[in-house]
């Protein structure tokens, strides 16, 4: 899977588990709701930095965002 399509995956579920819109993560991170929008999309190529602050932001570790979610049922 592409990387991007997959931390996009991922962001956009666990946002939406932690009950927050783009635009409260965009007020928590400072990163805009169009350049989540294309993040969430895998449109996105963020850094190892941006990666960390998105986690941040919505309250997950940054590994969460790139682990596939398969590999987190048990």
């Amino acid at each position: 899977m592409d990387m991007r399509v997959l931390i996009g995956e991922n962001f956009a579920r666990l946002r939406r588990e932690k009950g927050l819109t783009q635009e409260e993560v965009e007020a928590r991170s400072g990163f805009s709701q169009q350049y989540l929008s294309g993040l969430e999309r895998g449109k996105r190529n963020p850094t190892v930095i941006t990666l960390f602050e998105l986690a941040e932001a919505i309250g997950v570790s940054h590994l969460d965002l790139l682990t596939p979610h398969d590999a987190c049922k048990d």
